[in-house]
């Protein structure tokens, strides 16, 4: 923010620099975590948000025909790249401008249901939270659980950073 500003960087901007740099590598193995497993927890998520509602393969609905589940995976995956890439620059500017700038508009315009696509991001959010919080284990993963490497200490803070990003998307929608 100093540099926006064009003032020089001290007291409170210093601050946060220095704590963005420390956990530098808790975020990149965040960030990794995240595309790493991004076809699963997008794919997931779209299958998650038509089990709830199986109108929307039934023909007419949202992702029927094939053509249309293509076009909710690809948005699916554009979404977590830029909360991917937000987790990884600590600020949110860049969802909002290249990705929610006029995304609700969009999804009224085609007819998409803005509230099922809520859902799925809401879906991805539990999904990419576990992963960076630890918390995927054996037991919840099943067949799709994956041993990510990662740098050791609490992450709770880019949990809830992380989250934060795909609330901003639900509310974005909604």
């Amino acid at each position: 923010s100093a540099d926006a500003k064009t003032a020089p960087v001290g007291g409170s901007d210093l601050a946060s620099l220095r704590s963005y740099v420390q956990d530098g590598n808790k975020r990149l193995d965040a960030v990794n975590a995240i595309t790493s497993n991004a076809y699963c927890i997008v794919s997931d998520a779209v299958t998650g948000m038509i089990c709830e509602n199986t109108g929307l393969i039934q023909a007419g609905g949202n992702c029927y025909p094939t053509r249309r589940m293509a076009a909710c995976l690809r948005d699916g995956e554009i979404v977590l790249r830029y909360i991917s890439y937000a987790l990884l620059a600590g600020d949110a500017s860049v969802l909002d401008d290249r990705c929610l700038n006029g995304l609700k508009e969009t999804y009224i315009a085609l007819g998409v249901p803005t509230q099922s696509a809520a859902r799925a991001v809401a879906i991805m959010k539990s999904a990419a939270t576990a992963l960076i919080g630890q918390t995927n284990t054996p037991a919840s993963g099943g067949a799709k659980y994956r041993k990510m490497e990662t740098t050791q200490g609490d992450c709770s803070a880019l949990v809830s950073e992380a989250g934060s990003y795909f609330d901003r998307v639900i509310g974005a929608i909604s």
